[in-house]
């Protein structure tokens, strides 16, 4: 018979996993802006929000350029060929 997992409350502290101890990425600050751009169309904010949501949007979107500017290099180093040249005499 298998038992049916129950749902910590709010009351009750649940273990950190890897996944939820593992902190923000790339993908998830990608997926944040996305989903400023979708609730703006589709008018979830006030218009005396907009300027604060747009601030924070525009500051994520910098720092994902940033950071993929930043990676860029790391992935495309060149690799330098030293040939030593010999004279014979």
């Amino acid at each position: 018979m298998t038992e049916a997992k129950q749902e910590p409350t709010l009351t009750e502290e649940v273990a950190p996993t890897p996944a939820s101890d593992a902190g923000l990425s790339i993908n998830d600050i990608t997926a944040c802006v996305s989903i400023i751009d979708i609730v703006t169309k589709r008018g979830a904010f006030e218009g005396p929000e907009m300027a604060d949501v747009g601030a924070v949007r525009n500051r994520l979107a910098a720092f994902l350029a940033a950071a993929k500017a930043a990676q860029e290099p790391a992935t495309e180093q060149p690799t330098e060929e030293t040939t030593e040249e010999t004279v014979s005499e």
